[in-house]
């Protein structure tokens, strides 16, 4: 099954070409529910091939991982708030609610947006939030582009040196993935770090 699904993907961004690689990234970044993991390692593993060039799939990847994210964005910008504003109180959100989630992405988004980005079956959806908080966008465009950029090269690497063996790769990926976990929280950890250390000098001052 999972030998037919990658030749079926490989053949399909073979056809398709670049743009395909962006589309199915776009949607993979967006609500629905398409596994970066069968889209840019068959797309790395063609570049092995000769057939694509690796950074051309890379950028491809992140562009599409972009447009996913801004599309999420716009639809939380144009429906969140004003949903949760109408529905909230039947969901146990109030306003206040609201306002302080908004303030915490106006000063911590580009950290969330980063690490939300490299955590399975969260970087689909930190978009929301995100637009929700209507959080700048050139802010939001370049910590999307980072935190995708890092899940799309491991994932092209991936396909470029293991793509002919889909189980190593796959497990490759998994382990990966765990380690981004793990310097997520370091990361996270270390952020916490400073901000109390910058309060304790305002208070000291």
């Amino acid at each position: 099954m999972l030998h037919e699904r990658v030749t079926w993907i490989v053949d399909t961004i073979g056809y398709m070409g670049y743009p395909g690689i962006v589309f199915l990234m776009f949607l993979e970044s967006s609500f629905f529910p398409f596994p970066s993991e069968v889209v840019v390692p068959p797309a790395g593993y063609l570049a092995h091939q000769g057939q694509m060039n690796l950074a051309l799939v890379i950028i491809s990847g992140i562009l599409g991982s972009i447009l996913g994210a801004l599309f999420n964005y716009w639809i939380s910008i144009r429906v969140g708030r004003p949903f949760f504003e109408k529905y909230g109180k039947y969901l146990l959100i109030s306003t206040e609610t609201l306002d302080k989630s908004e303030q915490f992405f106006l000063r911590h988004g580009h950290i969330s947006t980063f690490v939300g980005r490299l955590i399975p079956g969260v970087r689909q959806y930190i978009s929301l939030p995100a637009g929700v908080a209507r959080m700048p966008l050139s802010t939001f465009c370049v910590f999307t582009a980072v935190g995708a950029g890092i899940w799309v090269v491991v994932l092209a690497l991936a396909g470029y040196w293991l793509g002919a063996n889909g189980e190593m790769m796959l497990s490759y990926i998994h382990q990966i993935s765990l380690g981004l976990i793990a310097l997520c929280g370091l990361l996270v950890a270390f952020y916490a770090m400073r901000l109390r250390a910058k309060r304790g000098k305002k208070d000291a001052a």
